[in-house]
C-alpha cells in the first residue's frame, strides 16, 4: 500500500476496504464530479445545460463523468421518448447526500483562499538552490 493510501485509510481495518474507499474518494473528489454534482444541486438538467453551467468541460469528459456518476448511483439518467429524444440528469438520494460535504469543502476553500494564495506566492518567490530543490 502506498504512503498516500495509508494516509487516506487511517481509519479502516483491511487493505481491501482501503482500496475501495480510495476508488470512491477518487470519484467524488474529482474536479469534474464536484462541478457536475454542483450543477445538479437545484434539480434536473439536460446535458447541454450542465455543459453550459460548468463551461470549461469537454463533451468527452462530461460524458465520462456522467456515466461514472450514474454507475455509482449518484445520478439518474432519464430518457424521454420525444423527437429528438430528451435526456435529463438528476441527483439520486445518494447524490444529494454528497452536497453537504461538498458545501463544507467549498466553505473551507473560501475561508482559506487568501492564505493559500499568499503561501503559493511565497513558495514561488523562493530561490531554487540545490539544497531546497529536493521535494
Amino acid at each position: 500500500m502506498s504512503a498516500t493510501n495509508k494516509a487516506v485509510c487511517f481509519a479502516v481495518k483491511t487493505p481491501g476496504d482501503c482500496k475501495s474507499l480510495v476508488q470512491i474518494l477518487s470519484r467524488v473528489g474529482d474536479k469534474w464530479t464536484i462541478m457536475v454534482v454542483g450543477s445538479l444541486a437545484d434539480g434536473p438538467r439536460r446535458y447541454n445545460e450542465i455543459q453550459r453551467f460548468i463551461g470549461e468541460i469537454s463533451q468527452r469528459m462530461l460524458t465520462l463523468t456522467l456515466k461514472g456518476l450514474e454507475q455509482d448511483g449518484l445520478v439518474n439518467r432519464t430518457v424521454f421518448p420525444t423527437i429528438p429524444p430528451r435526456v435529463d440528469y438528476e441527483l439520486t438520494a445518494r447524490g444529494k447526500s454528497l452536497l453537504a460535504p461538498l458545501q463544507a469543502l467549498f466553505a473551507w476553500a473560501a475561508k482559506n483562499k487568501s492564505a493559500i494564495e499568499t503561501s503559493r506566492e511565497k513558495f514561488s518567490a523562493r530561490k531554487v538552490t540545490p539544497e531546497n530543490s529536493r521535494g
